[in-house]
């Protein structure tokens, strides 16, 4: 990365770079270089996405495939975010992806990745806030011996989105405030929790065992095959970093602080997680009760062989405050998104979804938007556990393949992509070509089966999800989009469209 100036310059303004992208800014420009960083790390949140696959990954390969898929896939992730940075350098918007591939490929290529990306951020909210809402109800089992029920553990979900709504609706000063304590949470989180796993067992796995014992559950005996499949804990975990897109239009120097943002998140999540992953993998004492602990959650059965159930609930307190953290994000930048993408016109309902609150200078209605289509999304997991699946496929496929397409369409413009201060120069081509191909093969790894024999409970869903959403976008591609689909200064009157900008309220 560089910055392609010699000499001083006075960097643009932040509103000016908007306006000759043709947006209006109305948000609240409030964020700095730290808390755009902390909302991707936060999203990220190897606490959430690193404890609630562990358990899948003991039987999709075990240590050996879950640490190196995680070093494989952490630096993948890397490239392909270094690659997106620089796009994000020269569209700082809130539409992140989106309007990327709108700018360097046209209004379909705009539209498919908008709908990807809609629909990955909001299957994360739900994946997310479920699965917090999951480690709560293993807590409370814990505590006061109440077991969990699907009824009580969507009782409790719709508690904690409508707690990030709340959140959400005070402004981005609380949420970047929020953010910053995150990072510090999860890291000194990652800290207490693999300190205490080294120092208190008074027995530790080997060496050999962290770093090559192979474990597989799955059914299939190609172990490559296996190792592919297990790559899934590290795939889902680096999700999610273009929240720093997203909030672009509320932090200062953007076109140098988001990228930087996005990057930074990737690489100390990536260290970060790894400690955490090989410090849980040295203190398990007992493979297969981890694997079926009664509590649903093996990192916790972890704690309670490790530390008795007093220090289990201390660490799962650590965990599942982690957890609320990266949800809270997740609805923020989300919710930038619907704003970005309803100013295009592009959502049903767009005029009411695109209005900014007066006070806030946040998009409040698209904020409860993103909190109320999730619950929907996982009321499913009432009648089939194996939604939950299809939820976090949702999330998966919905969002790394809009990472690429930016990244890709910039290649595909040459000498006639014009990169922003923040760019990797000449090494943009090859780390592109890199990126993209890992977006295509993880796309498709995350669309594999499983395991076997497939049943309607182990059935992976990702692949009809990433169907049905491309079927969504060219349904509604047809019907509307290619008649009212553009990119537009949002508060301002559209072509036959009177002026709709929100005075204030609600």
């Amino acid at each position: 990365m560089s910055h392609r100036s010699a000499v001083t310059v006075t960097p643009p303004d932040d509103d000016d770079v908007l306006k000759a992208l043709g947006i209006k800014p109305e948000l609240s420009r409030k964020m700095g270089t730290f808390g755009n960083y902390a909302i991707s790390f936060s999203v990220i949140c190897i606490l959430a996405g690193g404890m609630s696959l562990f358990g899948f990954g003991l039987g999709h390969g075990g240590p050996v495939v879950m640490l190196g898929t995680w070093v494989v896939i952490g630096g993948l992730t890397l490239l392909v975010g270094m690659s997106l940075a620089d796009v994000v350098s020269a569209y700082p918007t809130s539409g992140g992806p989106y309007f990327m591939a709108e700018k360097l490929g046209g209004k379909r290529w705009g539209w498919y990745t908008g709908w990807l990306n809609l629909l990955g951020l909001l299957g994360a909210i739900a994946g997310i806030d479920y699965g917090a809402a999951a480690f709560i109800g293993a807590f409370a089992q814990l505590q006061w011996d109440i077991t969990p029920t699907p009824a009580g553990t969507m009782l409790i979900f719709g508690a904690i989105l409508l707690l990030h709504g709340l959140l959400n609706s005070a402004g981005v000063r609380l949420v970047t405030v929020l953010n910053s304590i995150s990072v510090w949470w999860q890291l000194a989180g990652v800290a207490v929790i693999v300190g205490t796993l080294t120092l208190a067992p008074t027995e530790h796995r080997s060496v050999g065992f962290v770093f090559t014992h192979f474990h597989n559950d799955t059914g299939f005996s190609h172990p490559f095959y296996v190792a592919l499949i297990g790559g899934l804990l590290a795939g889902y975990t680096f999700c999610g970093y273009d929240a720093s897109a997203h909030v672009a239009e509320e932090t200062k120097d953007a076109q140098v602080c988001a990228p930087k943002g996005m990057v930074r998140s990737i690489w100390v999540s990536w260290l970060a997680g790894f400690v955490l992953i090989a410090g849980l993998l040295f203190a398990m004492q007992d493979y297969t009760a981890t694997q079926n602990t009664a509590t649903g959650v093996p990192p916790a059965q972890i704690f309670l062989d490790v530390l008795g159930a007093s220090g289990a609930k201390a660490l799962l307190l650590i965990v599942i405050v982690a957890m609320l953290f990266c949800g809270n994000a997740e609805v923020a930048a989300a919710s930038r998104m619907i704003y970005a993408f309803s100013r295009s016109r592009a959502l049903p309902g767009w005029k009411s979804w695109r209005r900014v609150n007066a006070r806030t200078k946040t998009p409040t209605r698209a904020v409860w938007f993103a909190v109320v289509v999730p619950f929907a999304l996982a009321l499913p997991v009432l009648y089939s556990p194996a939604a939950y699946g299809a939820i976090t496929a949702i999330n998966a496929v919905g969002m790394i393949p809009t990472y690429g397409i930016p990244v890709l369409l910039a290649l595909r413009k040459g000498r006639d992509y014009r990169p922003g201060p923040w760019t990797l120069g000449r090494w943009r081509r090859p780390v592109g070509i890199i990126a993209v191909i890992y977006v295509v093969v993880i796309t498709v790894v995350f669309c594999l089966p499983q395991s076997k024999p497939i049943t309607p409970e182990s059935f992976n869903y990702a692949g009809v999800t990433l169907m049905v959403a491309l079927l969504l976008a060219t349904i509604t591609w047809i019907t509307r989009g290619k008649r009212d689909y553009q990119l537009a200064a949002a508060g301002t009157a559209l072509p036959g469209e009177a002026a709709t900008f929100s005075a204030g309220g609600f």
